[in-house]
């Protein structure tokens, strides 16, 4: 019986209604606290001079927050002004976790009606995060109370500014699933010709995102997660899932197709293409951890988000779509087309029946054999068109302004920056106890003389620490603010007195930290993504030349979305913000993975039922091109969404991901790949003589060739693909053509020519584990049993401890009562 028969089945799908009804309930509780994590890295140099400020000066805190105050119709100087700002700075200060407010000395060209302070706030992220509201409202409220509503102030700084990017996180987030929803539903119906098909696919990669953002939210009540986080990872799990439900939709369809009852097929599918899904899935995991290499909470967070949405993803689409497919089967039957017109049949057939004509893809694939040359050339040269800019793409970290224009925040931030207080540095001199204050009279004059400051104070704890407190014009994200810092501690290493520590702190010193941590740690990425690509695909491969050719294939990819990206950006005028490749670098190997294991596998198993690599790709790309063009399409539109949201970090990593998969999924899959494996042949699947004693179950055929130019022991190739077109045959078919063939020299043919079991050592009692075939090797030898006899192996009789002799009894069982009238 079925397993979707099963009592096991039922409890299945009631565990997973819990599970959505639970994140159903924990989405909008964690919401509450998610948050937008600062650009911070713990243990860099401006994290240890913001600790310094904070332990030896507790009234500036840990972060200094500043307040823009505005009127328009009085003057700074108007006495009700200066009561309004008096009052604000005593009843903020007197707020919990708020130390220190002072007001901020008012460069020359300052507005006439504004005012500036600064207030010293304590706490760690998540404290300060909390208390955001309650400064906000006792400044608003007091200021509007000693004016006559005259006179407005606006909280900004670091933690304001992201908590104003969190919110535009979530309102963006609700946009997204007003405008991908109904997109991603029209192209799955042109794509699968069939409503029921396209709901229960967009329905199952719902799910993905739903039962995904519902465990980052709980995962927020225990751990700090950005808002940002939430948005990629309902975005991953919704094309993830897409991709994975669409996998196993179209298996489901080809195997009704051939024969089989849905149940049969159900269960079949999650076998075969279930197989592959993880793999692709394992692929993501793998990559998404890579981001912990990364010293940055925010970096991390979003590492942590992708990984865990490609498990949830994988495992809701293995165990859940199968029960539905089993259940719902009859309902997704495709939509018929008027059929199109017949092909020639010139072609002979070696068994002498007709046999269907290979579709649009396979004659493709077909085209590709007969000349391979001319299209790798032509691919080629459109990559380096599409990678030709990528030079130009210029990297920063930012605030993502155009997502805070008309909040509070960014309101006040543009009212320092236009006022010359763009930005405050903390230099913290630390001195020993009674020593008295470090002398920076020289710093400061040449503080003064630098145009791009705007007004220099010094401060004293009076025990061990001096503190110089520097204004400037340039914004904190602007290309100049990393040069005016380093400038900064040149000139207090020049002129203060020999030996004194310099640390600086303050919203510049932070980016600047965070930049230069991103960009070293972009090429850290990239190297750990392609090690980890090449054991992934060595160890479902078992071949040397497929992961290097995997690997060329992802860079390929990844380097055409990014000179893709350049060109955009040229348009737009926008600057990139270097977490978007990092990011991005591990999303798109991830999603490249995915399709070659799709592809590669196929062609794979194809390779190993017959020995014929041309034919192997031809039949490969015929299975599998449609629905990894369909998965790309509905990727990219996934991912395009993102082009909608104000976050203009967001709008980049959906341009770049679109773009990758697009790539990837035409030029790469359909042309690169199946060429390149033509043309390589069987070295594709062949390892050194030391490794593959290490590895037995590799299937690769020795690279030296025999006489006549074939492989020692193998047999003749079939005949050119043009004159030996695909022949489909049911499962009945198979079974009733074959069913005089001797089971057991099946069995000993497959082992002895696909997995290099030596012929002696494939006896009746020998035990599946004894000729080293592994769980994913069982799989194999199941799949091509099947292609050759048209019988499946029952799960009970697909064990280690199995003989071949009881194999065999079982095989001639099936094929006896599927034969029987």
């Amino acid at each position: 019986m079925p397993w979707s028969d099963t009592r096991k089945g039922r409890y299945v799908a009631l565990l997973w209604a819990v599970f959505v009804l639970g994140a159903c309930l924990a989405v909008p509780a964690g919401q509450e606290r998610l948050r937008g994590i600062a650009p911070q890295v713990p243990g860099s140099p401006s994290d240890h001079a913001a600790r310094l400020v904070a332990q030896r000066m507790p009234g500036l805190g840990s972060e200094q927050m500043l307040l823009a105050f505005d009127s328009s119709s009085l003057r700074a100087d108007d006495k009700p002004y200066r009561r309004a700002v008096t009052a604000t700075l005593r009843a903020v200060g007197k707020a919990s976790g708020v130390g220190t407010a002072l007001p901020l000395p008012r460069p020359r060209g300052t507005a006439p009606h504004h005012v500036h302070a600064l207030v010293g706030t304590e706490g760690d992220a998540e404290t300060r995060r909390r208390l955001l509201p309650r400064w906000r409202a006792t400044a608003e409220r007091t200021a509007a109370a000693a004016s006559g509503g005259r006179v407005s102030v606006a909280v900004t700084g670091l933690t304001p500014v992201f908590a104003e990017l969190h919110q535009a996180d979530l309102r963006d987030l609700r946009r997204l699933e007003l405008v991908t929803a109904p997109v991603v539903l029209l192209l799955l119906m042109l794509g699968l010709r069939s409503l029921g098909a396209a709901l229960l696919t967009a329905a199952t990669a719902g799910t993905c995102a739903l039962l995904s953002a519902g465990l980052l939210s709980a995962l927020a009540l225990l751990w700090p997660v950005d808002s940002m986080a939430l948005t990629v990872a309902t975005t991953i799990g919704f094309g993830l899932g897409l991709d994975y439900a669409l996998l196993l939709v179209l298996r489901h369809r080809d195997l009704v197709r051939e024969g089989a009852g849905h149940r049969e097929a159900a269960a079949a599918a999650r076998t075969s293409a279930g197989r592959a899904m993880l793999w692709c899935a394992g692929a993501v995991v793998v990559t998404s951890a890579i981001l912990f290499v990364v010293p940055s909470q925010l970096v991390r967070t979003m590492g942590l988000a992708a990984g865990l949405t490609a498990l949830v993803t994988a495992t809701t689409v293995w165990m859940v779509l199968p029960l539905l497919l089993a259940r719902l089967g009859p309902r997704l039957r495709r939509h018929r087309r008027t059929p199109s017109r017949p092909l020639s049949t010139k072609a002979a057939v070696d068994d002498g029946e007709a046999c269907a004509r290979p579709d649009r893809w396979e004659r493709w694939a077909a085209h590709l054999m007969r000349h391979p040359w001319p299209w790798l050339a032509a691919a080629l040269a459109v990559l380096a068109l599409a990678i030709a800019p990528v030079g130009g793409l210029l990297l920063t970290t930012h605030l993502d302004r155009a997502a805070i224009t008309h909040s509070a925040a960014g309101t006040g931030l543009a009212q320092l920056e236009r006022n010359g207080l763009a930005n405050t540095t903390l230099l913290a001199l630390p001195h020993r106890a009674g020593q008295g204050p470090v002398d920076t009279r020289a710093l400061t004059a040449a503080l003064q003389d630098d145009a791009r400051v705007t007004a220099v104070s010094t401060l004293d704890n009076g025990r061990d620490l001096t503190l110089v407190v520097v204004s400037d014009r340039v914004p904190v994200d602007a290309a100049g603010s990393a040069r005016l810092v380093d400038d900064v501690r040149s000139t207090a290493a020049r002129t203060l007195p020999p030996g004194q520590p310099v640390h600086a702190a303050g919203p510049a010193a932070a980016m600047a930290d965070f930049h230069a941590t991103l960009r070293a740690a972009l090429w850290q990425v990239a190297g750990f993504c392609a090690a980890g690509a090449l054991l992934l695909m060595f160890v479902a491969f078992r071949s040397l030349l497929i992961p290097v050719k995997a690997l060329l294939m992802n860079a390929l990819a990844t380097a055409a979305a990014f000179g893709l990206l350049a060109r955009y950006t040229d348009l737009t005028g926008d600057d990139v913000n270097v977490l978007v490749p990092v990011l991005a670098l591990t999303i798109v190997f991830g999603l490249s993975l995915d399709y070659e294991v799709f592809l590669v596998h196929r062609i794979t198993a194809y390779y190993r039922v017959g020995g014929d690599h041309r034919a192997a790709v031809v039949r490969g790309l015929g299975e599998t091109a449609r629905p990894i063009t369909l998965a790309a399409v509905t990727m990219a539109a996934v991912f395009a969404a993102l082009l909608t949201t104000q976050r203009q970090d967001l709008r980049h990593l959906g341009f770049l991901v679109a773009a990758a998969v697009l790539v990837d999924a035409t030029l790469i899959r359909m042309v690169l790949v199946p060429t390149l494996m033509r043309l390589f042949g069987h070295l594709n699947w062949w390892l050194p003589p030391a490794l593959r004693h290490a590895f037995p179950r590799a299937a690769a055929p020795s690279p030296a060739p025999g006489p006549g130019g074939l492989e020692p022991g193998a047999k003749r190739p079939a005949p050119p693909i043009r004159r030996t077109p695909r022949i489909r045959r049911t499962p009945s078919e198979v079974i009733s053509m074959d069913h005089t063939t001797d089971t057991f020299d099946v069995m000993r043919a497959v082992l002895t020519s696909a997995f290099r079991v030596p012929e002696d050592e494939v006896v009746p009692g020998a035990t599946l584990e004894q000729l080293d075939l592994d769980s994913l090797a069982l799989a194999e030898f199941a799949l091509i049993l099947e292609e050759r006899l048209g019988v499946k192996i029952d799960s009970e009789h697909a064990v280690r401890s199995t003989t071949l002799a009881e194999v065999a009894t079982h095989l001639d069982e099936l094929r006896s009562a599927a034969v029987a009238p």
